[in-house]
C-alpha cells in the first residue's frame, strides 16, 4: 500500500479535543519508560519534545526526571493551547516550556541536551527534514527516542487495527488514526532514512503491531 499523506497540522478544535481527551495512557507511559530504561544515565538536562501534542509525555518525562526542564514543540496553536493548560493543571509551568512552531522553522539555543518524538513523522511530507533536524537542534552525544505508527500492508489491514484499538473510540479520533496509518511509514522505510541521514547507528524495534520505535544517541 502507497503512503497517502494526511494534513500536517491538527489545527481544528475538535479534532484537537478528541486525541485530548482519549486514553493514551499506556503508550505514553510505555514511551516515557522506554526512554528511561534506554538511558539511565541521563538524569539532568533540557529534553525536546517534537510535536508534544496536548503535553502528556512532556507531564510524565517532568515527573520522572525532576531534575530535567522539558520544551514542548507543536505546530498546531489550538494543540498548545491545550498543552497550556494540562501543564498548568499539574502545576509545572516552571518546568516545561511550550511554543507553537513547526519544525522546518524550528531552532534550539542552545541545543537541547535529549530529544523525544511522538506520533509526528507520519504527518510529514518530507521525514528526512526531521532525522537532519535532530542534529541541529541536539548536542552531540544527545539521547534520541521517537515513537510513530507502522503503515499496515492494505486498507483493510488498516481498518481492522481502528476496530481493534479504537471500537469505542468518537468517529473523529477513528477517521484520524485510520488516516494515520496510511500516512505512516513502513519500518523498512524508516530503516532507509536513518542510512540516507547518517544515523544507521541508531536502533530501531517494533514495539507491538502498529508501533515502531527508534533510539539512539547523536554523533
Amino acid at each position: 500500500m502507497y503512503r497517502v499523506l494526511e494534513p500536517q497540522l491538527m489545527e481544528d478544535k475538535a479534532q484537537a479535543l478528541a486525541y485530548a481527551e482519549t486514553d493514551f495512557s499506556a503508550e505514553n507511559q510505555g514511551f516515557v519508560n522506554r526512554f528511561l530504561e534506554t538511558f539511565p544515565d541521563f538524569i539532568r538536562g533540557h529534553i525536546l519534545d517534537i510535536g508534544c501534542g496536548p503535553a502528556d509525555i512532556p507531564i510524565r518525562l517532568s515527573s520522572a526526571l525532576p531534575l530535567c526542564r522539558i520544551t514542548g514543540i507543536d505546530g498546531a496553536q489550538v494543540m498548545i493551547d491545550l498543552a497550556r493548560a494540562a501543564v498548568a493543571e499539574a502545576g509545572l509551568s516552571h518546568r516545561i516550556a511550550l511554543q507553537c512552531d513547526r519544525l522546518q522553522a524550528l531552532t534550539i539555543s542552545p541545543p537541547a541536551d535529549a530529544v523525544v518524538s511522538n506520533s509526528l513523522l507520519h504527518h510529514l511530507p518530507d521525514p528526512l527534514h526531521f532525522w537532519r533536524a535532530l542534529k541541529q537542534l541536539a548536542v552531540p552525544g544527545a539521547p534520541v527516542l521517537v515513537m510513530d505508527l507502522a503503515r499496515p500492508n492494505t486498507q483493510q489491514d488498516a481498518k481492522t487495527i481502528v476496530a481493534r484499538y479504537a471500537a469505542h473510540a468518537s468517529p473523529i479520533l477513528r477517521r484520524d488514526f485510520y488516516n494515520s496509518l496510511l500516512a505512516a511509514f513502513t519500518v523498512d522505510e524508516v530503516a532507509q532514512q536513518l542510512v540516507q541521514c547518517e544515523l544507521s547507528h541508531f536502533v530501531m524495534t517494533a514495539v507491538d503491531d502498529r508501533h515502531w520505535n527508534v533510539s539512539g544517541q547523536l554523533k
